[in-house]
Parts: structure tokens; C-alpha cells; sequence
């Protein structure tokens, strides 16, 4: 009679517990992109900051000095602050990827974090950017349904400082999207297959 006993597979005996992969590690360029969106988020919010700028303007016939400032609209105000956290969580979270680079055990948990913040981060960028946007529009083409004048042909420097400072945040919006990619396919290629 044959012999009940399986042959043994030498893939299987080799080990008794399967490894973990590895994985690919993109952390270097993780470092990068939170470098980017830092970068990004202070360069949008000096530049919104000093984009001020005082005009005559008629105001009932009478010449009047007018300032025309990002505190006089809550949109920008909110754009400020939300760059602002987004600064400040993009030091922290590269202080964070720098750390982990020489300490590897603790990079699948992190990027779980990572995903789930970049994810509000996100958001918040992309709040603030599309009101801000609004806002900006409006005060370059105005709004004759509701009477609002443009203003963009008389403050010229506070609306190119405005939509500057836009096109940064959006910049910075497109980078936290390659963040929350890179970290999702870095976990991805830690599944075993």
C-alpha cells in the first residue's frame, strides 16, 4: 500500500512562519512631497498676507483712500488659517516621515495615520481654496445680478496677490492628493500576495 504521508514541499519547510513583505519604500519621497506641501502652504499664506493695497475710489462722488486687505473678507480669513494648520501639520508629519526612515517597524502603522489626516487635510485645503476662489472671482468679474461691482481693475496688486496665492494653495491641494497615493500604494504593496 502507498504511503498516506504527503511529500514535504521544501517552499513550506524552509519556514514555519510566512515573512511579512517588505514592500516598497517611498518614504524618501514622502519626505519630499510634505516638504512641497509646506513650502506651498507658506508661500500661499505670505502671499495672500501681503497683498494689500490702498486706492482712491469714488464713494458718492468724493474721493476716498480705501484699503482693500485678505481681513476685510472672511473667505480669505479662513484661506489664511486653513494654509496655516495645513504648515504646520506638513512640518510635523515630515518630522514624523524622517523619523520613521530609521525606524521601519513603525511604517505600515504610520501611513495608516497618514492616509487618515492627508485625507482631512485635504479637505480643509480644498475648502478654503475653493472659497477664497469664489470670492476672487467674483471681485475680477463682479456680479450684476446683485450689484456687486468688479474691483480687480481698481485694486490691481491685492487681486494678482489673491490669485497668486490660489494657484499655490491649489498646487498644494494636487500634492496632499500624491501624498494620500503614495501612502495607499505603499501599504498596498505590503499585502502578501
Amino acid at each position: 500500500m502507498a504511503s498516506t504521508d504527503k511529500p514535504s514541499d521544501p517552499e513550506y519547510t524552509s519556514s514555519s512562519t510566512p515573512s511579512v513583505p517588505e514592500g516598497v519604500d517611498y518614504f524618501k519621497f514622502d519626505v519630499i512631497l510634505r516638504f512641497l506641501l509646506f513650502a506651498a502652504s507658506l508661500v500661499a499664506v505670505v502671499v495672500m498676507v501681503t497683498g494689500n493695497e490702498t486706492e482712491l475710489v469714488l464713494y458718492q462722488g468724493i474721493p476716498v483712500l480705501q484699503p482693500a486687505k485678505f481681513r476685510y473678507s472672511p473667505a480669505f480669513v479662513y484661506f489664511v488659517a486653513a494654509l496655516s494648520v495645513s504648515g504646520l501639520y506638513s512640518i510635523i508629519t515630515t518630522l514624523a516621515s524622517l523619523s520613521v526612515v530609521n525606524k521601519p517597524h513603525l511604517k505600515t502603522k504610520l501611513l495608516l495615520h497618514f492616509i487618515f489626516w492627508d485625507v482631512i487635510i485635504l479637505g480643509i485645503i480644498a475648502s478654503a481654496t475653493g472659497t477664497a476662489g469664489g470670492v476672487a472671482y467674483v471681485g475680477l468679474k463682479g456680479n450684476k445680478h446683485v450689484g456687486w461691482p468688479k474691483i480687480c481693475n481698481v485694486y490691481d496688486k491685492f487681486c494678482r496677490h489673491s490669485g497668486g496665492s490660489i494657484a499655490v494653495a491649489l498646487f498644494g491641494s494636487i500634492v496632499t492628493v500624491l501624498l494620500i497615493w503614495l501612502s495607499a500604494y505603499t501599504i498596498h504593496s505590503r499585502i502578501p500576495k
